[in-house]
């Protein structure tokens, strides 16, 4: 989630990337889309023309600036950022210490501070970052508002940033990169000049939106208005504590929100799981969410970020989705975007059966079949006399390490060595565990020559090779290889 741009900024110019290169067809056909699936064939956005390698171009050849040190860091600074960050927990905690807390501004103090936080939550974020919901025009002007008393930057500012971060995640065109660390992600790309532009994201969706283009006109007057003098008016007028009202619903109120909101940016990044993808660092935790407003669980929202919900789970704290889903049926809100249960339910299949496959490379399989000598009835008949080896389903088994271990007693492996045990080990006897079909494998020594049994083929992979998850190039082979390995998602082999 983008967190508080605090002054206004121009996209990156597009002036010194390579040309994109126009595919061909017989040589002179330009392949352009049809116009049919052009929205508007007059305007351009502004990242329609970016060439293919337009990351890789632009961190190789757009400079950024110097590195921070004692002797410039100074100079690096964004001061009206510092000033803002700084001076309102300043002079809110100083207020604070002459300023008694009466119930009901300490109240109010709480319901502003999630009235300006489903501004950004539900408003900047959902709605117009996202656009994971249609809003009334008076809902929009109500989250207009609030989401300007919040003072994170305008809408559009606020969007095109947080667009920015979506597309390019974990790179050094990620406005609040999280692998530059948590102080950096959280508010160091704030406080200190950003060291390059961020990558380029199209707005031009909010450009046509009039509301938008309101608030980001008067967004300085709003600040004011709702950052400041509102919080205050409402607790002067309503129990006449004014100061109060200034303290604490407007100055400490907001260093609530501000961080609140960064806590997205970082601590979202940083703490917490990864069920539906770990190829970025956006990770889920209940933590987040309580000191997000709902928007901790930030792996979810990375891989549908269309998605109007962060939980999807009812009892997962996202008060911002309830809200949202409460507007819908009031009437305020439309078209809540979800993303399929199926294609979910895949993310989180991809992730259990990758931490199946982890756990399963840390255990020891049997060998395989191909490594394992082709021995003939009387090599195994010979050897016999020499070592404890039993025959069963076409495999030869060293049960030396095992006589005595037997729960059946010693004497019922050992009448078998030089047998064929087939049908005792298949329930003749016994009606072997899973555990013992899994043991017995680890014991393989060797293929009789003829292979096993007709009827029993099935039988000769154990149990906990059935389900073994393989990775795509290995399916087709032995049916449970351990050598091949490969970067490819594991599949339920």
């Amino acid at each position: 989630m983008s967190s508080v741009p605090l002054v206004r900024s121009t996209p990156p110019s597009m002036e010194t990337l390579t040309p994109p290169i126009t595919p061909k067809l017989n040589g002179d056909t330009n392949l352009q889309p049809s116009k049919k699936f052009i929205e508007d064939p007059e305007h351009v956005p502004a990242d329609a023309n970016i060439p293919d390698n337009y990351v890789t171009y632009t961190l190789k050849h757009q400079k950024s600036l110097p590195p921070i040190t004692w002797d410039n860091w100074y100079k690096e600074l964004n001061w009206l950022h510092v000033a803002i960050l700084a001076g309102a927990p300043v002079v809110g905690l100083v207020g604070a210490y002459y300023t008694p807390l009466r119930w009901e501004t300490g109240v109010w103090s709480v319901v502003y501070y999630y009235m300006t936080g489903l501004g950004i939550t539900a408003g900047y974020h959902r709605l117009w970052a996202h656009r994971s919901y249609n809003a009334s025009k008076p809902l929009q002007y109500i989250l207009a508002f609030f989401g300007a008393g919040a003072v994170e930057g305008s809408i559009k500012w606020w969007s095109r940033g947080h667009r920015a971060h979506h597309r390019y995640t974990d790179t050094d065109l990620d406005p609040y990169n999280a692998h530059r660390g948590l102080l950096w992600s959280h508010i160091g790309w704030m406080v200190v000049k950003p060291r390059r532009k961020p990558g380029v994201a199209d707005v031009s969706d909010l450009t046509k939106n009039e509301i938008v283009r309101w608030q980001h006109k008067y967004y300085l007057t709003l600040v004011v208005v709702m950052g400041f003098l509102f919080p205050t008016v409402v607790a002067g007028f309503g129990w006449g504590d004014w100061q109060g009202g200034y303290i604490y619903a407007a100055l400490l109120r907001l260093c609530f929100v501000h961080h609140s909101t960064f806590c997205v940016n970082s601590l979202a990044h940083w703490l917490g799981e990864t069920p539906f993808d770990d190829k970025h660092s956006p990770r889920d935790h209940l933590i987040t969410a309580l000191v997000t407003i709902g928007e901790g669980y930030h792996n979810f929202h990375h891989q549908f970020p269309m998605d109007y919900r962060n939980a999807i789970k009812w009892y997962q704290y996202d008060p911002t989705k309830w809200f949202i889903w409460s507007c819908q049926k009031l009437g305020f809100a439309s078209h809540l975007k979800s993303f399929p249960d199926n294609e979910v339910r895949k993310g989180q299949l991809t992730m259990q059966l990758k931490r199946l496959r982890e756990t399963q490379e840390t255990l020891s399989w049997p060998s395989d079949n191909s490594d394992l000598p082709v021995i003939s009835w009387e090599s195994y008949l010979e050897q016999a006399k020499s070592r404890p080896v039993i025959c069963i389903a076409g495999f030869i088994h060293d049960v030396s390490d095992f006589l005595d271990d037997h729960p059946g007693g010693r004497h019922l492996l050992t009448k078998h060595i030089g047998r064929d045990a087939t049908t005792a080990f298949f329930g003749g006897v016994y009606d072997h565990s899973n555990a013992a079909h899994n043991l017995l494998a680890m014991k393989r020594v060797g293929v009789l020559h003829g292979g096993a049994p007709h009827g029993l083929e099935d039988r000769t992979i154990p149990p906990s090779q059935r389900l073994r998850i393989a990775r795509y190039n290995e399916i087709g082979g032995s049916g449970y290889s351990s050598a091949a390995h490969s970067d490819g998602e594991g599949l339920l082999g």
